[in-house]
């Protein structure tokens, strides 16, 4: 999420806050779903891999956050260690962190969807690819189709939208590849086994389009704050 609005009333700690705001939401909706994951240990339905992709996608894009404001000294976390000196160590921080959290991010959720799978081998790195690369794609497409709402034009799509969806969420499409290690999420519980079902597919369908049409477009806060009209925006 994006916020826009007038920080002259806040402290430099409650502007760092709000540029870290984002990041640690994904951190506590991870958490909680990862902890309801461990509660359907037993279960392979479409639900199990609905939380699996909950949390598995907001573990990436906040370590992956992390790493790319380093390298790029752009987006939320430039902003939070912006004034912090030697710059070099405070950015290379962001990218030893970033990078190494989001190994151990990729490494856990292929673990735990490695637990549900059927194959072994090559063909559990195939079953893998399955679920993963249709949720990158989907993903990314959801996220341009937003973004050609984005008031604040194509650059913020660019450097923020595509760049946390398709760099963000990358171990999805390489991620399988650590299935080759048999030791990596040895098969416990109950496979998955996902069939079609029009009742998730019509919650997606909502879902989708109220990702692209509502939050697309911003949602302006002023109201709920007596703000001016230059009110703060969320957006996805």
């Amino acid at each position: 999420m994006e916020f826009q609005g007038d920080e002259a009333g806040l402290s430099s700690a409650g502007v760092n806050f709000i540029a870290a705001g984002g990041t640690l939401a994904n951190l506590v909706a991870a958490a909680i779903a990862a902890a309801l994951l461990r509660r359907r240990s037993d279960r392979g339905n479409a639900r199990t891999l609905f939380v699996w992709l909950f949390a598995t996608i907001n573990l990436l894009q906040a370590t992956g956050y992390l790493a790319y404001s380093g390298v790029s000294n752009i987006g939320d976390w430039a902003k939070v260690v912006h004034g912090l000196t030697p710059r070099w160590i405070w950015r290379g921080a962001l990218c030893l962190v970033g990078g190494g959290t989001y190994w151990l991010a990729a490494r856990w959720a292929m673990s735990q969807l490695g637990r549900r799978l059927t194959q072994r081998g090559p063909l559990r790195v195939a079953e893998a690819n399955r679920y993963t690369l249709s949720a990158y794609v989907v993903g990314g497409l959801l996220v341009l189709l937003a973004g050609l709402f984005e008031p604040g034009g194509a650059l913020i799509v660019l450097i923020s939208g595509l760049a946390a969806s398709l760099g963000g969420t990358s171990a999805l499409v390489w991620g399988p590849q650590l299935l080759h290690d048999e030791r990596l999420g040895e098969p416990q519980g109950q496979p998955l086994g996902i069939a079609r079902d029009w009742r998730w597919i019509a919650a997606g369908g909502v879902a989708a389009a109220v990702f692209i049409c509502v939050l697309g477009r911003g949602l302006p806060l002023g109201a709920f704050f007596n703000a001016t009209p230059t009110a703060p925006n969320v957006r996805p």
